[in-house]
């Protein structure tokens, strides 16, 4: 009997105990926010932690409730800034900042030669985006060439198109007999202007030389200027070494000056050699000689083998020297002996 009455009295004891017993204002979190916000929570009472705009969780638990104790655990909720992506690249220009947290900031440039189209700052946004689009870099654009549009400069563009923009070339040319005096080509450089503009310039070259044992074509006494052409030629048995047409140039001298090669006398006077492929007797084909350049193939005895072989000599603007193995023959020795000409050919 004594054990009912005591539960009876303590049952609304500890009823009493804990209807008086309640949690307080939970603490406050550094850039978060409580659904509920009043001055007592009671037992069992569930809150709700949020990361503010901009920010969100980074560890611990966003949910809580009161205990039986009435005091609130520990809050391990942390909460961090958002990051937005990486907003590049931007070509031909550069980001600078590296804070791609919520509300860091990053601004824009470009390289030399180019210019900023857009905003020239961004700002990383609550909603984890930057804020405005990326800009361009686009190229700067120059102006046409201070030339006049009748001059006898004129100019053009290498590249399609009726704007010239950083890097672009032009190209240059002058109404003949004016000859273009600088760089043929000109580029739009960062600053929007061009590089180094020539300019057209009256020319004039001397008379042309003349050549030993040649001429000229056509060649009078008058003004040459520039672009102004001339040929030469040589004698008969003359041949002409370089280019036979010579050129005024812009510097006020010709272009080139050729030469006239003499012929060579075959300095034997019997023998049977190679000339052209073909077997020709000197004393009866060859009198005359050969011109500049040309080669002929001279016939040496091995006497070992008792065969024949050949070396060449050739003739150097009047220059030519039978090999030192060929021997010539005299008049009686060529109706006793075998022309080496005529024997059998060495083996390889």
């Amino acid at each position: 009997m004594f054990q009912v009455l005591l539960a009876l009295w303590i049952v609304p004891l500890i009823h009493t105990v804990l209807a008086q017993r309640v949690c307080p204002r939970p603490p406050a979190i550094p850039l978060a926010t409580v659904d509920k916000n009043k001055q007592e929570y009671n037992l069992g009472e569930e809150i709700l932690y949020s990361c503010n705009s901009g920010y969100v969780p980074h560890t611990g638990s966003r949910r809580y409730i009161c205990p039986l104790s009435g005091k609130w655990p520990i809050i391990t909720l942390r909460c961090i800034p958002k990051k937005c992506p990486y907003p590049g690249p931007l070509i031909n220009g550069n980001i600078v900042g590296a804070d791609f947290r919520y509300q860091g900031v990053l601004s824009f440039s470009c390289e030399p030669g180019y210019s900023l189209h857009g905003t020239n700052t961004s700002q990383c946004l609550a909603d984890g985006q930057w804020s405005g689009k990326l800009p361009e870099c686009q190229p700067v654009i120059c102006p046409p060439p201070p030339i006049s549009e009748f001059g006898a400069l004129s100019y053009h563009r290498l590249k399609p198109g009726n704007i010239s923009v950083f890097q672009d070339e032009i190209k240059f040319e002058c109404l003949l007999p004016l000859a273009l005096i600088g760089n043929e080509t000109a580029r739009c450089l960062a600053s929007q202007n061009w590089s180094e503009i020539p300019e057209c310039r009256k020319v004039k070259c001397p008379y042309p030389a003349e050549i030993e044992n040649g001429f000229i074509n056509f060649a009078v006494h008058r003004t040459y200027q520039y672009k102004d052409r001339v040929t030469y030629g040589c004698n008969p048995t003359y041949v002409l070494n370089g280019p036979a047409e010579s050129t005024c140039e812009k510097t006020g001298d010709w272009s080139t000056k050729p030469s006239c090669k003499a012929p060579c006398k075959i300095p034997v006077n019997r023998a049977t050699v190679l000339y052209n492929q073909q077997r020709a007797k000197v004393q009866d084909h060859l009198k005359g000689g050969i011109q500049h350049a040309e080669t002929i193939w001279f016939f040496c005895k091995n006497k070992d083998q008792y065969c024949s072989y050949t070396v060449p000599a050739q003739c150097i603007d009047g220059n030519l020297t039978a090999p030192a193995c060929f021997k010539e023959r005299g008049w009686f020795s060529s109706l006793v002996k075998t022309d080496v000409a005529d024997m059998t050919p060495c083996e390889n």
